[in-house]
């Protein structure tokens, strides 16, 4: 681990339709002294963002490229058909690839469904987000084929969608460059994977903090020590004995006895 070179907080890319709430939330409650600070970016720069620096990890969907990122799957997306409220298949609960065949699928530039043959009939063109072919999909075009999360994300009151039960699913994963594992993408690692506080692998929340505030403190200029390497207002040594062996209850000094008269 690298935690001598950790930020002073800790940024997290997220694409659209990740939820890292609960995951911020644990965060903010085990580490309040380390700002959490998300980053929204979009499918296509967020890679290039998270291995710039621009963020220490990123929600992001699989699959990335492994010889530039370490990837932990986190959760798999249902996929749902979009189409306007008045199409036919909305009158099932839930619909195959099969229902699609005579549809005109868009298959927007930011896909990541990893499709091996595409459903229905190929759009003359591909939209360049899914926040375009949504906006088709609105125009009567024909119908997008997406993870559930996008589909809310994007909602609008005269669509709707419908599951799709042998489509591929979209990947969730925590996301961040090859090499050394800082302390604090350790410690986000954890959080996702349900780790308690008191877990013994890597470094404690509490030592992650009191790692910043030493940090912090050698930046100010604080916390300086003298040259034998003791605190300027550490006790000397060997005070409170001196103190108990005085042989009176207050701790008086003792001296030559006094000449009697």
């Amino acid at each position: 681990m690298t935690g001598s070179d950790d930020p002073a907080e800790f940024r997290l890319a997220y694409v659209p339709g990740a939820t890292p709430a609960k995951w911020v939330r644990i965060w903010r409650e085990r580490l309040p002294s380390i700002p959490l600070t998300l980053v929204a970016v979009e499918p296509a720069e967020a890679a290039e963002l998270v291995e710039s620096g621009g963020a220490e990890a990123g929600l992001l969907r699989m699959p990335v490229d492994k010889t530039r990122f370490n990837a932990i799957p986190l959760y798999a997306e249902t996929t749902v058909a979009v189409v306007p409220k008045d199409h036919l298949i909305t009158a099932a609960d839930e619909v195959t690839l099969a229902d699609l065949a005579d549809e005109i699928v868009l298959h927007p530039l930011d896909d990541t469904l990893g499709w091996t043959e595409l459903p229905g009939k190929p759009a003359l063109e591909r939209p360049a987000t899914t926040a375009d072919a949504v906006e088709l999909v609105a125009a009567g075009i024909g119908v997008l084929v997406a993870p559930q999360s996008l589909a809310r994300l994007h909602h609008r009151k005269d669509l709707t969608y419908r599951p799709l039960t042998d489509a591929p699913e979209s990947q969730m994963g925590l996301v961040w460059p090859q090499g050394d594992t800082s302390d604090l993408v350790e410690q986000f690692i954890g959080i996702v994977r349900g780790r308690t506080v008191n877990s013994s692998r890597g470094q404690s929340p509490a030592e992650v903090e009191a790692a910043r505030g030493r940090k912090k403190q050698t930046k100010d200029g604080k916390g300086r020590t003298s040259a034998k390497g003791t605190s300027a207002k550490a006790a000397p040594r060997g005070g409170k004995n001196k103190a108990r062996t005085s042989g009176s209850p207050t701790g008086a000094r003792r001296g030559k006895p006094k000449r009697r008269s």
